[in-house]
């Protein structure tokens, strides 16, 4: 029987094949149906409060005390979440990664943080530049009204160019690099807009208790 990392695993390896290259304002990628849709109707169902965000915003950091991870003790509590970072965890993967979008991997660890935006919430342009050697936004939330809630895309003089569709199972991909700015414009959220973040971070990354596998590289 195929476990349930395997299918997250192969749906993702099969969405590269439509996936849509956009090479301006810098590389990055659109996917669809990255993984099973069952798996995201469980990470929208994960008994997870969204953070309160008392009207700051801006920067996600502002708010780490109430951010979560699919980290180990989540991996213990929530099959989801154990299922998902086992599949970017897989060599198949990562060797895929490296080698589609041109990403450098080895030596890296997995982070993945499980986003839940409410109204109020926005982000400030931003490039990842840094310990960030991956970033994918797999967006999760069904509500028709979240249509309109993709990352907003801006060019290197930080003016707004685009935004990605924002569909169940659906990503944007991207390389952070130094003009890599991205963000969230503020409009109205109607419910909970929910996602994951999946990075690739070098040993520099501080905070060893958000990795997936703190004691596991990338190879």
């Amino acid at each position: 029987m195929t476990s349930a990392s395997d299918r997250v695993a192969e749906a993702f390896l099969s969405s590269l094949e439509s996936a849509e290259h956009k090479p301006k304002p810098y590389p990055h990628w659109f996917l669809k149906n990255c993984v099973p849709p069952e798996t995201i109707d469980e990470i929208n169902a994960l008994p997870l409060a969204a953070p309160e965000i008392g009207g700051i915003s801006g920067k996600r950091e502002l708010h780490n005390a109430t951010r979560n991870y699919f980290d180990r003790d989540n991996q213990a509590r929530f099959p989801v979440a154990r299922a998902v970072a086992e599949a970017f965890q897989m060599q198949s993967v990562t060797d895929r990664i490296a080698s589609y979008f041109g990403a450098n991997l080895s030596g890296t660890y997995l982070r993945i943080e499980y986003a839940q935006d409410t109204d109020g919430f926005w982000l400030e342009p931003h490039t990842d530049l840094g310990v960030k050697q991956f970033t994918m936004l797999l967006y999760c939330s069904r509500e028709p009204s979240h249509r309109d809630l993709g990352t907003d895309i801006y060019d290197s003089e930080k003016r707004h160019v685009g935004r990605s569709p924002f569909e169940p199972g659906g990503a944007l991909v991207f390389i952070p690099a130094d003009d890599t700015y991205h963000g969230f414009e503020p409009r109205p959220i109607e419910g909970v807009r929910k996602s994951v973040i999946i990075n690739y971070v070098t040993d520099e990354w501080r905070a060893r208790e958000q990795l997936a596998f703190p004691d596991q590289p990338i190879a």
